[in-house]
């Protein structure tokens, strides 16, 4: 409908998480995310362009994993782009994240020791 209207696409921020992180998720409807977001005291948000750092850097090796999208603009005045790794920008969210929140998810596969991304991140 988006590019009907001549508009640009959503941007989307993702989310990987474990798969019993991503059950606990479905199951009570939202998270405070992984132990390391609870312990940050923000949910760890990637762009498009630092996804790919993030899971080799905090995942290697990990296999089960969820990606989940969310569309930036609607977490409103809760997430905040902050630097971090190599100076880069992060989006980090300072509240639960929410199920309803969710643009989608996938499962991402391990393949040859590397994570199969969908083709589709925008």
């Amino acid at each position: 409908m988006w590019r009907a209207r001549g508009m640009q696409p959503p941007m989307l921020i993702y989310k990987v998480l474990r798969s019993d992180e991503y059950a606990a998720l479905r199951l009570a409807g939202e998270t405070r995310g992984a132990p390391v977001d609870v312990s940050d005291g923000y949910i760890h948000f990637s762009d498009a362009t630092t996804l790919r750092g993030t899971l080799e850097k905090h995942f290697a090796g990990e296999d089960g994993l969820m990606l989940l999208a969310v569309e930036a603009d609607t977490l409103g005045d809760d997430l905040k782009w902050e630097p971090s790794r190599g100076g880069a920008l992060f989006p980090h969210l300072y509240r639960r994240l929410r199920m309803d929140d969710v643009a989608w998810s996938k499962p991402v596969a391990l393949v040859g020791g590397r994570h199969d991304l969908p083709e589709d991140l925008a």
